[in-house]
């Protein structure tokens, strides 16, 4: 197994800059099963780090431990140098945001109050959005290609324009650390590309972004680093060159995969 981090000794020093995030020989079970076992991992300002496994092997388990909606079966995840659980959640939303993998609105709004929701982690109890939260709501809108769509309610919007709406949420939350679920699911492949340009560009801007994706042929695209799950406790860790093989991803999925070279990227499909 690869392993960024090995001891507790080190947090200091390796979690000065703000927007890192790590676990600490975590452990997560479902059920009866030991999915993830003492995964060490350091997740980096400037770096998008794909998670790529199988059904069932752990992926939305680990954001979710990630981000401290779950408690681990064992270990701990820092964030910024200190353990989630020593963070009010409202400093939590305030560093790290959350796209889930899938949304059901709980009520009707418009588009653009919809978006507003992602500034409520900066404002103080009671306090109403101002013109800043409202600026900020809308330029989230431009850059997920939504503007034309501030007044339209949420309930007329077709699957993937309630994703796009989400992502605009969390643009306009303006974490560090982006914890993404499968960030393309419901986007047709124009979409798709368009999204996870705009997470490398976030990565490239020095924020966090550690995304769940199905596809390794996207993960070779626009990822750093991956993180393998086999769903049986073992996991890989390292540069998406290095480490997103045909060999590995044959190993993950359980079936025969391939690797081709088109236009200077790297594709994987099945056998």
């Amino acid at each position: 197994m690869g392993a960024s981090v090995n001891t507790a000794s080190d947090i200091a020093d390796a979690a000065r800059a703000q927007g890192t995030l790590r676990a600490l020989s975590l452990g997560m079970r479902a059920g009866s099963r030991q999915l993830v076992a003492d995964l060490n991992v350091e997740f980096r300002p400037g770096e998008f780090t794909a998670i790529l496994g199988r059904n069932g092997a752990g992926k939305t388990l680990a954001l979710h431990t990630f981000a401290g909606l779950r408690r681990p079966d064992a270990g701990t995840v820092w964030l910024d140098g200190i353990p989630l659980e020593q963070l009010r959640r409202r400093t939590i939303a305030q560093r790290l945001g959350v796209l889930l993998q899938d949304l059901e609105d709980s009520f009707t709004t418009t588009v653009l109050e919809s978006v507003l929701i992602g500034r409520h982690p900066h404002l103080k109890p009671w306090q109403w959005e101002n013109a800043d939260d409202e600026r900020r709501a809308r330029e989230a809108l431009a850059r997920v290609q939504m503007s034309e769509f501030a007044a339209r309610s949420t309930d007329t919007l077709s699957g993937g324009e309630r994703r796009r709406v989400a992502i605009a949420s969390l643009l306009a939350q303006a974490p560090q650390v982006f914890l993404l679920d499968e960030p393309t699911n419901h986007l047709d492949p124009h979409h798709q590309i368009a999204v996870l340009e705009l997470f490398r560009a976030q990565a490239n801007a020095g924020h966090t972004v550690v995304s769940t994706l199905h596809d390794p042929t996207l993960a070779a695209r626009f990822a750093d680093r991956v993180l393998l799950l086999f769903g049986d406790g073992r996991w890989t860790e390292g540069p998406v060159l290095e480490t997103l093989t045909s060999e590995s991803l044959s190993e993950v999925y359980l079936t025969p995969m391939i690797e081709i070279r088109a236009q200077d990227r790297r594709v994987f499909v099945s056998a």
